[in-house]
């Protein structure tokens, strides 16, 4: 890495990681806390933890851990009562906290406990309170039985009177007097039980009575009309009110059981129609005043916790800083003396003189005598990956990461992926029309980052805002690759002038039948219009890409191959591009040979008897004067004539033993030299073995023996996969040109057999249909399936194809003890 400059954030360089160095603190135990604050407010070291062999209890923090812990669960309890009462906690900000981690402690337990006493206190009158407003129903729909049972025997007793005066005869009132003799005597009197019973029980309800009593109860059954709170489960629910007649004690007992089995409430009532009233005015007085009490209650435990809403996200973020610091101060071991803490952590070596000046604040404002020293390490651990990223840069290095964390000071493939991943999108997502559709909803994203950025989103939603600057290079390049292709929805424009070719005569209205003749200087920029349904139109623009997908492959692969070169110049070599250019370069070259001249040379052609006959002459298809017979003279003015052709395939024969012998010999080589003649060399500077450890991947397994048949075979698994995937990887890169005509073809037909077709009808129905339809299929089809298509394709082509030329992705991330990722946790 080159110089960087001075001050405070030297400037972002995302080629290679920052240079870290493994350091070492030995604090006070006196500024122990305020010192692993201020590193934490800095956010630049990682602390390695030094007591990974004691369980979490045994730590020396242990106790002060737990406490955060549970002043944390009475925070989600406010939380959580604060959404259940239909507000959030108050976002604004209010500043550093003045309040003690100690009173802290003793207000959150009072809060709890006032606020659990709230809520005891509101669910029994709330229960009360649904039990009466049971109670009234049951009284109301009960009384109904009643009263039209007293009418009904009333009505049935006249109607006997009056047949008793007009039916008498001698035998009559001897008979009737018998009888009610008789009834007098068998008259038993009847017990009932009302209450409500959750509708969906009621029929099996009704079953289980019949049965248990054996038919001996009389059931009557009316419905709520409105669902009623459950005053034992608080849920809302469809009952019906019961009242069930019966006879004998065995048959109440039954009633009983079965009432608690089906979760039925009980309320007592009287027969009496004049108590029935009075019970009414004393429940609904009761009601009234229980809503009463219940209502100041609310208000009451709104108020406290709109007082905790005000200072939740302080005293959240306090409780999250205290929890981590003690976790933090755990990783430290304790000095044999017991009087100071010892640290180590890795750090960017830019950030030494921050940290020694926290070291420095840390020591006066705690009013240590001793303060803390800082001192550099030096090991062969292999350091963490620490990237210096913005909000732009961020999205494109998590792509990259997530293939894996790039080696410590490895190339970086993100520098490059910003400006190839979006463009090897856009080649296969080529049309300026949908991507301005792309840039308008990134747009939206980005107008409104801040206020979307501390708002909580939906999974798919968050990935999208996250990603609002990849999808913005995507839609730019892709409005550059559709004005290259010429389609605005599968529509062409004469943009930058008009078009070079025009109809034989002026019948000539069809160009997929009448062919067409150049009249005019060529179309300035992209392809001309009067290609676009023309008859030649698919193998021209099939040509066009699939050249273009080979020269963009073989571009990218050479890029991958000369970073390649960079990360381990020390034992490869540059004939991994040799033997690649010596095929595919050249092939490249063909092509751009062929535009340039205009030339109807047959590319597969001179490709494959380059192979199959490399030294019979190529007639029409030669391209360029010395392509296939070189005439030279040697040193003994022997004339030789050597092809050019056979050139390239015999340094590409010759590069595929050189890739595989050499290096098991140089590797054994650098190991006896490093276990030999280097055993007692002075100790190198700490970016130079940090370098050299990372470059070597050491890992302190220097003492470990070589293996040279395991290098060996290694090595040569190593070269059969770069000759094979040279193959296989340019032909992977055919996918751009695949996509391309997809995605061109679905808007082809999507305007034509869609837009066009409702157009020809000349009915404004069809018309609107049609035009929906259409918008419909283009954002569901081509701008969400075929946006995640191509997104995936150049994601498979840059992990793949690109990263495996030369990137390891072995190593780890650097994640540093900061305050500013503790609202990214989660407790």
């Amino acid at each position: 890495m080159g110089d960087r400059g001075g001050g405070c954030c030297p400037p972002m360089d995302l080629f290679r990681s920052e240079a870290m160095q493994l350091v070492q603190l030995i604090i006070p135990m006196e500024s122990a806390h305020l010192t692993v604050s201020y590193l934490g407010d800095l956010g630049l070291i990682q602390f390695k933890d030094l007591n990974s062999d004691k369980s979490p209890f045994q730590r020396t923090y242990a106790a002060q851990i737990k406490r955060c812990g549970e002043m944390a669960r009475k925070l989600r309890f406010f939380k959580e009562q604060m959404l259940k009462a239909g507000f959030s906690p108050s976002a604004k900000s209010l500043g550093e906290t003045n309040i003690g981690f100690d009173d802290l402690e003793v207000k959150l337990g009072e809060l709890e406990a006032e606020l659990v006493e709230m809520n005891a206190n509101g669910d029994k009158l709330q229960r009360g309170y649904n039990e009466l407003l049971e109670y009234k129903l049951v009284l109301q729909k009960a009384g109904e039985f009643f009263t039209s049972a007293q009418r009904s025997a009333t009505a049935q007793q006249r109607e006997m009177e009056s047949q008793q005066m007009g039916d008498r005869t001698l035998e009559t009132p001897l008979l009737r007097e018998q009888e009610t003799a008789t009834d007098l005597s068998k008259q038993v009197k009847l017990g009932f039980i009302s209450g409500l019973v959750p509708r969906e029980k009621s029929m099996a309800f009704e079953r289980i009575l019949f049965r248990a009593t054996r038919g001996n109860v009389f059931l009557k059954q009316v419905p709520a009309e409105e669902p009623i709170t459950d005053p034992v489960s608080g849920e809302k629910m469809e009952k019906n009110v019961f009242v069930v007649f019966y006879s004998g004690e065995r048959a109440k007992n039954k009633i009983l059981k079965i009432c608690e089995a089906f979760g039925a409430n009980r309320y007592p009532f009287a027969e009496d129609l004049g108590k029935q009233a009075l019970m009414i005015t004393e429940v609904s007085g009761r009601i009234s005043e229980l809503k009463t009490t219940i209502d100041a209650g609310l208000l009451q435990r709104d108020n406290l916790l709109r007082t905790i809403g005000d200072q939740f996200e302080e005293w959240n973020l306090k409780v999250k800083k205290e929890k981590s610091i003690y976790h933090t101060l755990n990783m430290l071991s304790l000095d044999v003396t017991k009087k100071c803490l010892v640290a180590e952590g890795w750090s960017p070596v830019f950030a030494t003189k921050q940290i020694q000046e926290a070291l420095q604040r840390a020591a006066f404002d705690s009013n240590s005598q001793v303060g803390a020293i800082f001192q550099v390490l030096h090991t062969r651990e292999s350091p963490p990956t620490y990237f210096r990223t913005n909000k732009f840069t961020s999205a494109f290095q998590e792509i990259v990461d997530a293939y894996g964390v790039a080696k410590y000071q490895e190339a970086n493939p993100g520098v490059y992926t910003i400006v190839t991943f979006p463009f090897l999108f856009a080649v296969m997502f080529g049309d300026w029309g949908h991507g301005i559709c792309l840039l308008l909803a990134t747009l939206y994203f980005i107008v409104r980052e801040k206020k979307l950025s501390s708002q909580k989103l939906g999974d798919i939603t968050e990935m999208t805002f996250g990603g609002r600057y990849v999808i913005m290079m995507m839609s730019l390049f892709s409005i550059y690759t559709g004005l290259v292709y010429n389609e605005f929805f599968s529509v062409p424009f004469e943009l930058f002038g008009r078009s070079a070719y025009a109809c034989r005569d002026l019948s000539c209205r069809d160009a997929t039948t009448v062919g067409l003749i150049k009249v005019r200087d060529t179309y300035p920029f992209g392809v001309d219009p009067a290609w676009h349904g023309s008859r030649s139109e698919l193998p021209f623009l099939n040509s066009l890409k699939m050249k273009m997908s080979i020269l963009l492959g073989v571009a990218q692969m050479n890029l991958g191959i000369i970073l390649s070169y960079f990360n381990a110049i020390f034992f490869r070599n540059s004939l991994n591009m040799i033997f690649l250019n010596s095929l595919f370069g050249y092939l490249s070259f063909l092509i751009i040979v062929k535009w340039c001249t205009g030339s109807q040379a047959d590319l597969y052609h001179i490709l494959i008897y380059m192979f199959l006959s490399p030294t019979d002459e190529l007639g029409e298809n030669q391209l360029f004067p010395g392509q296939k017979i070189t005439q030279g003279f040697s040193s003994n003015l022997i004339f030789l004539c050597i092809s050019f052709q056979q050139v390239l395939l015999l340094l590409a024969l010759v590069s595929v033993p050189w890739m595989l012998l050499p290096k098991p010999f140089l590797l054994k080589r650098q190991h006896e030299n490093r276990h030999q003649g280097q055993s007692y060399a002075p100790l190198e500077s700490t970016d130079e073995t940090l370098l050299s450890v990372a470059n070597h991947d050491s890992h302190g397994h220097d003492h470990e023996e070589f293996e040279f048949s395991e290098v060996f075979v290694h090595q040569l698994i190593h070269t059969i996969e770069f000759v094979l995937g040279a193959v296989s990887n340019t032909a992977s890169y055919l996918r751009l040109w695949a996509l391309s005509l997809a995605h061109s073809e679905l808007s082809v037909v999507f305007y034509e057999k869609v837009l066009l077709l409702a157009w020809g009808y000349n009915n404004i129905i069809i018309l609107i249909v049609g035009i929906i339809v259409f918008i419909f299929a283009t954002v569901g089809v081509l701008l969400i399936m075929e946006t995640l298509s191509a997104f995936l394709h150049a994601l498979r082509l840059h992990w793949v194809e690109f990263q495996n030329k030369f990137y390891e992705g072995d190593g780890y991330k650097f994640y540093p003890f900061s305050f500013a990722l503790l609202d990214d946790e989660d407790d």
